[in-house]
């Protein structure tokens, strides 16, 4: 079960970065505006309860956006590293780095180590 939500979460991890990230931005707004008691910006209509927990808010709302930030991140220099390692059509350059391709496709999408697989079919490596 842990496998296929794993995979599930593989395929879409731009998606979700950038969902954590925009969460996490809103939940920090939310946060600030709430400390800021002697200028209460309260223009989204939320109610005042909301505005009691702004400390949490503001830790979650670091936390979160922290996390979609650092997700984000991670996906575009594994991608970054994936195409420019692929790019290559010697065998041997591709044999230097093939086990840190492989582990690195791992934490990417399929489309990638799609990709991978046929790199390593059409330069015959096994």
């Amino acid at each position: 079960m842990s496998g296929k939500i794993t995979g599930f979460l593989r395929e879409f991890v731009f998606v979700f970065s950038i969902i954590l990230t925009v969460l996490g931005f809103f939940i920090l707004f939310i946060g600030i505006t709430g400390i800021l008691e002697g200028h209460p910006m309260n223009f989204l209509n939320l109610s005042d309860e909301i505005f009691n927990w702004s400390l949490y808010l503001l830790g979650i709302g670091f936390i979160v956006l922290i996390a979609g930030v650092w997700y984000l991140y991670s996906f575009f220099t594994n991608r970054k590293f994936i195409l420019e390692e692929l790019e290559t059509n010697k065998r041997s350059e591709l044999l230097k780095m093939h086990s840190e391709i492989k582990a690195t496709a791992k934490h990417l999408p399929s489309k990638y180590r799609k990709m991978v697989k046929e790199k390593e079919q059409e330069l015959k490596i096994k």
